[in-house]
């Protein structure tokens, strides 16, 4: 294992709580001090979890010199605001996903951790499972050929935040999350596909989002809710692929069928993970054994363990044992994806790159 890297928590609310638990799991991690916005909240989860400094303000939290990274679990709309600071202040930053509430303010972070010489991740913890490690294993083993074809595709049949009964309000008003489920699920899975294809180029957009099924009346009146439940788009990839896009929070269905990829070669399935391919006449269906695949890659590959999780790998990444991941440059244009499905459906037409990123708009809200 490496050093100690020292770690601030921004935000200590559900996801804040889980990053710090997994933190606190890790044998290489010392959380230092943590920041949130409701003192007796804040200062509870100092206390269970044993943090010697907690804090209203960030700002004073990204005064300790001895913290060397922040890991930013605010609403969509403050991640940039908080990431500025830190840069700013010397800390590498980990933000959960997705980036930021808009495209332009996603690169603004990631250019400001470069001008700055500061490492960037952002959380997108289905990179680091263990279908996607077999799947990028068939790929760079040559299974897929020339890939040509994806479907990114997340559904649940009714788990809107709050209105279908758990989380807060604030997932599903548009100033404090900037979107609704492609911005809440939809990072996860079409930046799994990014990821499988190496993250190519975004070409053009064409897209649409809904709010149509119906929901406790009550809930609705008081949550604000102004974003999307359901979103479609199709996107004309670099390397002449092109991406459907299905997501979904509430959705009258059993199944969309997962997210796959097809190549010239051979067809992959991430999850369930399956793979498919042609031997002459024969149509091959294949299933893995993805324990004694993942058992095998820990014990015969170096520092392996880095790719365990999100967080294992930015603490390794910290530590010099791997390089990074471009989980920010993957994130961001999962936001150029998102903002062109929403742009298209606005102007019920197709739109270019270059048309989403002049339309981006920053939706940041100061802390």
């Amino acid at each position: 294992m490496g050093n100690t890297i020292r770690v601030g928590i921004i935000g200590v609310g559900q996801i804040g709580k889980k990053h710090l638990e997994t933190y606190q799991s890790m044998p290489d991690v010392k959380v230092v001090a943590i920041a949130g916005r409701d003192p007796g909240r804040t200062k509870q989860v100092a206390l269970d979890h044993d943090i010697g400094y907690w804090y209203t303000d960030f700002r004073k939290l990204l005064e300790h010199a001895d913290i060397e990274a922040v890991d930013i679990c605010l609403h969509n709309n403050l991640h940039l605001p908080a990431a500025l600071a830190s840069f700013k202040a010397g800390k590498h930053v980990y933000c959960e996903k997705p980036i930021a509430g808009s495209y332009v303010d996603g690169a603004a972070m990631l250019n400001a951790a470069r001008q700055n010489e500061r490492l960037l991740s952002i959380q997108i913890s289905t990179l680091f499972s263990v279908e996607t490690k077999a799947a990028l294993e068939a790929i760079h083993q040559g299974w897929l050929g020339k890939p040509y074809y994806a479907c990114s595709a997340g559904f649940r049949r009714r788990e809107r935040p709050f209105v279908d009964g758990y989380g807060t309000a604030d997932f599903v008003q548009k100033d404090k999350a900037a979107g609704g489920a492609l911005l809440d699920m939809g990072i996860y899975h079409i930046a799994n596909i990014l990821y499988l294809l190496d993250n190519p180029a975004i070409v053009r957009v064409s897209g649409q989002v809904y709010q149509e099924t119906g929901m406790d009346t009550d809930r609705y009146q008081s949550s604000g809710y102004n974003v999307e439940e359901f979103a479609a788009g199709f996107v004309q990839l670099d390397h002449n692929i092109t991406l459907n896009i299905v997501e979904s929070w509430a959705a009258h269905l059993d199944t969309f069928g997962g997210s796959y990829i097809l190549g010239s070669q051979g067809g992959i399935r991430t999850d369930p993970f399956k793979i498919f391919r042609n031997l002459g006449d024969l149509n091959l269906d294949g299933s893995a054994d993805l324990v004694a695949f993942n058992d095998r890659a820990h014990n015969l590959r170096e520092n392996y363990d880095a790719f365990d999780g999100p967080q294992q790998h930015w603490i390794a990444a910290l530590q010099g044992r791997v390089a990074l991941l471009p989980t920010a440059e993957i994130a961001l244009n999962t936001m150029l994806i998102s903002e062109g499905i929403y742009l298209s459906g606005q102007k019920s037409r197709e739109v270019t790159r270059e048309e989403i990123i002049e339309n981006s708009k920053s939706n940041a809200v100061e802390l």
